[in-house]
């Protein structure tokens, strides 16, 4: 389990930072950054509880990140050049948390716990 910690924390780190720098320096929709880069203020809220191994964050946070999913598609279906490419990572770690996050809250319910 603590594997899958570490994959959903990093992925979730991962898809912080890309949308920082994704709508401020990288590709941004309007040149000098936009408040686009707000998009990334929700993903602050499970990080604790993912970092910490809270099992109720591991429960929510997998549909919170279907929101970075939905968006990831759609740019990487609309956009073009290096934003498209952005998106397809935004995707690839949307993915990668989701299951990652929903594997551990599974693996770490009480009734599989030994015992």
């Amino acid at each position: 389990m603590k594997t899958l910690q570490a994959i959903a924390s990093a992925s979730l780190i991962a898809l912080i930072f890309l949308c920082l720098a994704w709508e401020l320096w990288l590709a941004p929709i309007r040149p000098g950054g936009s408040l686009l880069v707000l998009k990334t203020l929700p993903l602050l809220l499970p990080l604790m509880g993912i970092l910490k191994g809270r099992r109720y964050t591991y429960q929510w946070a997998p549909m919170l990140v279907l929101a970075y999913f939905t968006e990831g598609v759609a740019r990487a279906w609309s956009d073009k050049g290096l934003s498209a490419w952005l998106a397809g990572a935004e995707v690839a770690l949307s993915v990668v948390f989701f299951l990652a996050a929903i594997f551990y809250a599974k693996l770490s319910a009480p009734s599989r716990q030994p015992g």
